[in-house]
């Protein structure tokens, strides 16, 4: 199994450690394709591997850190690239470090979500997915389909969670105390969860404190982003993720070129 891959281009002045979503996949291949443009790029698991929870549930959000450090060794310029679950983690640990110049957050939420794992009834686990310093970072409780159900897809499930949410402003992400520069990109058929509207969220969020987000949309695109000369993730029919290959390609492309310009634009 692979743990982690680190590629360091010649002459790199930017690094991005990359995570993907609720999958738990080392994204070796999309380090691959960031090095190819000269990003140095150190994708990491962040679950189910020796030292971290079995699960997206209760994480500690400083097991990433050693991962930034790392890669502040060898490039003077370190962000954090991450996808879905892997993008709340992102966003989460840059309000939280300011050593981190760049988030990309691709297919994002503006909520802290809960863990999605479900006891063996097909109940929620209440529970918190992420942990900072020990202690849970409360999060949006999901709604239990076997009462509240069923949902047409993940989509769904989330959107009913957070109508059902009382306070859902307590658990928004202060995106607002994000020093770095911000990337989100969203997909018009998300079938996974309402990327669209976190982004414009978290657009919003932070143009009330000043500061200015790239927020990457292709109407036609779902929750997956293909980068150029990567391969789509393989279809899940359990799992809809909406889209189509030439959309997500297309959204894929976009996201590249906007992450190469903020690596551009923050220096060495």
């Amino acid at each position: 199994m692979t743990v982690s891959r680190l590629v360091v281009p010649d002459s790199a002045t930017c690094g991005l450690v990359v995570l993907s979503g609720s999958s738990g996949r080392v994204l070796a291949e999309r380090a691959d394709v960031l090095a190819s443009y000269g990003v140095a790029a150190l994708a990491v698991p962040w679950f189910g591997v020796e030292g971290l929870p079995a699960s997206p549930r209760r994480v500690p959000l400083e097991a990433l850190l050693p991962h930034v450090e790392r890669l502040a060794s060898v490039v003077p310029r370190v962000g954090v690239l991450g996808t879905s679950f892997g993008a709340e983690a992102a966003l989460l640990l840059a309000v939280r470090d300011p050593r981190i110049s760049l988030v990309g957050a691709l297919a994002p939420t503006s909520v802290v979500w809960e863990t999605s794992d479900q006891d063996t009834d097909g109940h929620p686990v209440s529970d918190a997915k992420w942990t900072w310093a020990g202690e849970p970072i409360p999060g949006v409780a999901y709604a239990d389909a076997t009462t509240q159900g069923p949902f047409a897809d993940a989509r769904d499930w989330h959107e009913a969670s957070l109508a059902a949410c009382p306070e859902p402003d307590r658990f928004e992400i202060p995106v607002e105390r994000i020093t770095g520069k911000v990337i989100i990109s969203s997909g018009g058929d998300d079938r996974v969860w309402q990327a669209p509207q976190f982004c414009q969220d978290i657009v919003a969020r932070r143009s009330a404190a000043g500061l200015t987000t790239t927020h990457v949309h292709h109407p036609g695109a779902g929750h997956q982003v293909v980068l150029p000369g990567e391969a789509p993730a393989p279809a899940r029919p359990d799992f809809p993720r909406g889209g189509s290959p030439e959309a997500d390609a297309e959204l894929g492309a976009a996201v590249l070129e906007a992450v190469l310009q903020a690596c551009s634009d923050i220096g060495p």
